[in-house]
This record gives C-alpha cells, structure tokens and sequence, in this order.
C-alpha cells in the first residue's frame, strides 16, 4: 500500500535521555564512507541529468566561511578505469527489498523505489537482470536517506552545502555492503543521528494514519533533516527560523540559547550554512542595495562616493544608533546573511518575531560572542571585549576555531520532553516542498527547463559580435 494512503512504521524505543536533553536544538558525527573509483555513470537523484566523470562530484567551500555550493570544476586529471558492474545476489537483493518494504518509518515511500519491479528481478533468475535493477533501486534509496527526497531545485532559499553523498561513496559503501552482506544495515547508516530526527520518527509511528495533514508535516521536516549533513560538527550553532530562536550546541547539548529575529515575510531569511570565523566589535553597517532608498541622504548615514563624486553606496557608522548594535558575526556566504546586535531590543519582546531584512538579529548577542572568543583559550577575555567596545573603535576578534552555523527552517519540532510543536510556516514553505516529497521524481519535474536561446545563423554571427 502506498504511503500517500497508509504509513507503515515499525516499532521503535523510547528516546534516551541524553537525546532528549538535545531535541530543542537542531546530528551527532557520523561516519563517512570510503571512496572508490565509480563502477557506473555518476548517480543521480530521480530526475535530473545524468552526470559522467570525476567532475561530477561537488567539492567542499574553497575558503573557510563560505560553504554554498559551488559548481563543478574542471579537472585536467584523466578519469580512472571504472571497476566491473557489482554482482548482486539473491540473499542481498532481497535484504534491499525489505529495507524498501520498511522504509515508510523514515517518512519516505515504499513504492518511490519500485519494490515489484526489484521482487520480479529477483523471480528471474537473471544475475545481470538482478545486480542492474538492486544497483539502481540502492542508489535511489541511498540518495533519498542521505540527501533528502526533496530536491535541491524545489527547496526555496536553500543554500546548504551537504556532501554526504556522492557517486564515488554511494559506490564504495554498495560495494562494502555486499561484500560483507549488510544492505540494510548500510543504508541504514546514512540517516540523520539527530535527537530531532529520532523525536519526529517517533511521533511519525504514533500518530493515526487518519490525521493526514500531521503526518505530512512531520515527514517533511523529517526530511528536511535528511537536507543537512549528517554531521554537523561537535560545537555549532543554530537558528531555527519559525521558532525564533537561535542556539549553541555543543556534544549533543544546549549551551546557550537565546531569542531572535528573522526575516520579514518581504524579505525572508533564506536557508544556508556558513562558518563563523570571528566577530566585529562597534561594526559599521554597510546598507543594502535592496534598501538603500531607506538610507539615502538621511542623518546618521555616510555615502561613499567613487572618483568621479557620485555616491557607490550607504555606511552607517558605529554608534547607538547602528542597526547592528555593537557587534556582529563574521559569517560569509553568498546571501549576506549574519548574525548580528540590534539598537531595537524591544523587539525581542514579540512573539513572532518575522522584522529584519534577513539577517538574524540575536538577544544577548554579547554573551554567546563572549564564550566563544574564549574557547579554546582565546585571549579575548570578556574583559578586553568591553574595554575594545569603549575605544568605539572596529575591531576584528577572531575566535581560536571557527564555528559551523546553520539557518534552517522547521516547521515541526520536538521539545525536550519529546513533545512536537508546529511552528507557522512563515514564509509558505511547507506546501512546495510537501507536494515535491509526495512525487516519485522528489519535484524535479516541477522545475521548468531552463531556456535556451536560439543558434545565431552563420551569415550573422559576425554582426552578433
């Protein structure tokens, strides 16, 4: 039965207590595969190109602090032999087929992955026939547990890198699982480790397969873990946009927690991972372009004007009245998104608290920058924090190890007693993305082709030059 109409979930434990204690914050390190040389065309989720060669592989941020995905690159590298095509048995084959047939638990659909055509592969006796449809319905099942089913395309303002999985690894951990008969358990291990992710499967396995709408939003945000990588480092912070909070997590714990302020609905936080190398004290605030007619020409805003004498663009100087307050966080990334101090702390005080213009406006900013310039034994005593902030000068404090932050959005998360809490979907997120993870194709086919103009005829191609 389709899980559009029945979610099949198995029983599962009660979460610990050391889970709970971390379920208000938003995965504990995981493993990462071995790589070995591709045996089969690059894989791809469900309806997208295919890819071919090395290049395929996305390659981690160029520079600390900027993480968004970056393109291909080339490679002057010659590609290596691919090994022979893996041989599937039939005892592997159907420990896939049951990890199909169980998949629902995980919030993803069974039939998504075509277990009747698996199962007619396996009554055939043909070995080629079997190992060529088990390869393809494990790196199906392989994508979807580790990168979400959801894809990329049809998640709106998301810029998280996550290199869980590729090729090379999908290969590698097939090729481990057969060799020591472990399918199931493999693919197992892909899966968030997240006290969260553990919090919203087992409200998944009770609630009643008649509160359809419950369901679906709690296997989007199931999901939406899947989105993340799996390991999100040993300290980090977070920002949960519906729930207005940002944290710090540091071994699976909450250290610091505190409200915040996102994006208003005209100008939404987008979803994005970055990495925190530092913070500015008595920071300048450089306006937007986006909303420099806010800025221009009035008091307290300084132009900065090219050679020529015409105004490039608005700076804010430090002072009680700088939008950024007294300090802000190097964080770079392509969305010029960070977290920041406000002069307008009584903004806090509301409940939904949707009124920047995309950055995180974090209270008690001060305080977590203060812990963690001294982590480490970081020489930025809170002491030499506050005589910087007097000189009203801007200064650069770096912190001793950079940390990972990431601006998420769930809509649906669990407290520390294991309740789920619904969040409002500020931004209208949640109806796209539901309707994406209930297509086989995870909504690549809601993506429209991008177009393509026209070839320029030859008798005016020069004139086109």
């Amino acid at each position: 039965m389709s899980l559009k109409t029945k979610v099949m979930v198995l029983p599962m434990s009660g979460l610990s207590k050391c889970m709970l204690l971390a379920a208000a914050a938003v995965l504990a390190p995981g493993a990462a595969s071995a790589q070995v040389r591709p045996a089969r065309p690059v894989a791809q989720p469900p309806g997208t190109a295919p890819r071919t060669g090395p290049a395929a592989t996305q390659p981690g941020a160029p520079v600390p602090g900027n993480p968004d995905y970056k393109p291909p690159q080339p490679s002057d590298q010659l590609a290596p032999l691919p090994l022979p095509p893996a041989v599937w048995s039939t005892r592997d084959a159907q420990d896939l087929l049951a990890t199909i047939g169980q998949i629902g638990a995980e919030g993803l659909d069974p039939a998504d992955y075509d277990p009747a055509g698996l199962a007619a592969a396996i009554s055939a006796g043909d070995p080629i026939l079997l190992s060529k449809a088990a390869t393809d319905r494990f790196d199906r099942v392989s994508w979807d547990l580790a990168m979400g089913h959801v894809r990329r395309a049809v998640r709106v303002d998301w810029y998280v890198t996550d290199n869980d999985i590729d090729a090379e690894k999908q290969d590698a951990l097939m090729r481990s699982a057969l060799a020591t008969h472990q399918i199931g358990d493999a693919l197992r291990s892909l899966l968030p480790t997240h006290p969260q992710y553990a919090a919203l499967k087992a409200a998944l396995a009770s609630t009643p397969a008649t509160d359809t709408a419950k369901l679906a939003r709690i296997r989007l945000n199931m999901d939406r873990w899947r989105w993340l990588p799996r390991d999100l480092g040993q300290k980090y912070i977070i920002v949960n946009v519906p729930s207005f909070y940002a944290t710090l997590v540091e071994n699976g714990v909450n250290r610091w927690k505190n409200r915040a302020v996102a994006g208003k609905l005209s100008t939404p936080t987008p979803q994005l991972s970055a990495t925190a190398v530092g913070v500015i004290l008595n920071p300048w605030w450089e306006v937007p372009k986006s909303i420099e007619h806010e800025a221009a020409g009035k008091k307290g805003f300084v132009p900065v004007k090219a050679p020529d004498g015409s105004v490039q663009r608005w700076r804010q100087p430090p002072g009680p009245t700088n939008a950024l307050g007294q300090i802000k966080f190097v964080m770079p990334n392509s969305q010029a998104i960070y977290l920041h101090d406000t002069n307008a702390r009584s903004r806090f005080n509301s409940d939904v608290r949707a009124l920047s213009h995309g950055c995180i406006r974090t209270m008690k900013i001060m305080d977590l920058a203060t812990q963690l310039l001294g982590d480490d034994g970081g020489e930025w005593t809170p002491d030499k924090i506050q005589e910087t902030l007097a000189t009203k000068k801007t200064v650069q404090a770096n912190f001793v190890k950079p940390v990972p932050v990431y601006i998420v959005y769930f809509s649906s998360a669990a407290l520390l007693d294991g309740t789920i809490v619904n969040y409002q979907d500020l931004y209208g997120r949640d109806a796209k993305a539901m309707t994406a993870l209930e297509m086989k194709d995870g909504g690549a086919s809601l993506v429209p082709p991008k177009a393509t103009k026209p070839p320029v005829p030859a008798t005016d191609q020069v004139a086109a030059r």
